[in-house]
């Protein structure tokens, strides 16, 4: 079924409002179907070769890399992450597996890796052995912004042995097709990257009351201050595996192709069915009192009325799947349309509702670009 122009007209339309109201500098978006990108759009002070931080956007990515070896037989996600990193079980974490990691379950939301803790393979896994867990692992879901990608990082370069970021670009990011260092760039390898912009004023305590709840966000390390670090090159270049990618619109609908056609064979093709396909995680999410509908790297958007909360907008099928990212940062791939959908921005809108009003609204609009009239 071809792609509507039409639909896509007004899905570039809706995207070039908040551009052309000052809410965001600059913005992309990129349409996948049938293995390729079949549109690429760009608005404000940005071009083709643009490319934009798409922080948790990255999470897929690193998933990806371990999956990778666990078709390999290299990683088993059932095994305790101590036995691949000697040393980690301290401080409770003897049980903490891999699986736990991917779906996050293991109890380390909190916990945070900082420089110069980050530099080296040694100082990581010091900092890893030393952070404690806040439950039990796999007895309750919270996001891990960070931690957790960081240690399932490690644990592939362990596997693998081989540096990460090399690993992730020659076995995942380079087969797909996504051009040059998406993750870890050398500071003289990052021309072109749009520099992010704090926009708006945060939404009300009755705002959020009236949109999801609650009177206030919790607070995490997703603060406006470390997004804005991610300005800064060499922080770009450490790579930091769960929020640390930098590409292009179009680089992530591609990769959300090969996540459905896989046309080379990156993967082994019952664990990348089982990535894309397998809800491991409906524990529930403590802010929107859903489940987490997480498979081992993915959110699916779910058959249960609340996908437009996780971020898929209201037409996507259930089977869609997918992961944002701060800043309003989207991308998903729905096996059932065979759409890929990726939309970046390089302004941090503070008012969240504005922010996730302008994602539904997006995604919407693309998960119907090859429906019915």
């Amino acid at each position: 079924m071809p792609i509507d122009p039409g639909r896509l007209a007004a899905l570039a339309d809706r995207a070039r409002v908040e551009v052309e109201e000052g809410v965001v500098p600059s913005c992309q978006l990129a349409v996948g179907y049938a293995g390729q990108v079949v549109a690429f759009d760009v608005f404000g002070q940005a071009g083709p070769d643009t490319r934009y931080n798409v922080f948790s956007c990255t999470k897929p990515l690193v998933a990806s890399a371990a999956w990778v070896l666990m078709g390999e037989g290299l990683i088993d996600v059932e095994r305790p992450v101590a036995h691949y990193l000697p040393g980690f079980e301290a401080n409770g974490k003897a049980a903490l597996t891999v699986d736990h990691l991917l779906l996050h379950t293991a109890g380390l939301a909190a916990a945070t890796l900082l420089p110069p803790d980050w530099d080296t393979p040694a100082s990581r896994r010091a900092a890893f052995a030393a952070w404690p867990v806040a439950h039990e692992p796999g007895t309750a879901y919270q996001y891990h912004p960070t931690s957790a990608h960081w240690v399932l990082a490690e644990v592939v370069a362990a596997a693998a042995g081989a540096d990460f970021w090399d690993f992730l670009q020659h076995r995942v990011t380079g087969p797909a097709g996504l051009p040059g260092r998406v993750l870890g760039a050398p500071e003289a390898d990052q021309g072109g990257v749009a520099e992010l912009v704090a926009t708006g004023e945060p939404a009300t305590a009755d705002e959020l009351q009236a949109a999801i709840g609650v009177r206030e966000l919790p607070v995490t390390e997703v603060t406006e201050e470390n997004l804005l670090a991610f300005n800064r090159a060499d922080v770009r270049a450490v790579g930091i595996p769960g929020a640390g990618g930098v590409m292009r619109a179009c680089d992530l609908a591609l990769f959300g192709q090969v996540l459905l056609h896989d046309p080379d064979g990156i993967w082994e093709p019952a664990v990348l069915a089982d990535g894309v396909g397998t809800v491991r995680n409906r524990l529930g999410d403590p802010l929107f009192h859903m489940a987490a509908n997480r498979t081992r790297g993915l959110i699916q958007a779910g058959d249960d009325g609340l996908a437009f909360l996780r971020g898929f907008g209201s037409a996507t099928s259930p089977r869609a799947v997918g992961h944002n990212g701060a800043g309003g940062q989207i991308s998903w791939a729905d096996p059932a349309t065979g759409l890929s959908f990726a939309y970046l921005t390089n302004g941090l809108d503070a008012h969240v509702i504005r922010q996730f009003r302008r994602g539904m609204a997006l995604s919407t609009l693309a998960a119907g670009l090859t429906g019915p009239a």
